[in-house]
């Protein structure tokens, strides 16, 4: 049996938990910063649990994760 290839891309933009999770950063903190607000820029910054519904696929592109 041949082995699956990584998705390279999924595999620097995610993590996985000690539970098992995927844990993601927020987007839209690249450019444009003048408008968004200190606090909103602030909470950019934290990192997130990907959403339930995208694991399954997220599994299949990322099988040694």
């Amino acid at each position: 049996m041949p082995k699956i290839k990584t998705n390279r891309a999924a595999a620097k933009r995610f993590k996985k938990t000690g539970t098992g999770k995927l844990k993601r950063n927020k987007a839209y903190k690249s450019h444009i910063l003048t408008k968004k607000s200190t606090k909103r820029k602030r909470n950019l910054r934290k990192s997130t649990i990907a959403d339930a519904t995208n694991v399954k696929n997220m599994k299949k592109v990322l099988p040694y994760l």
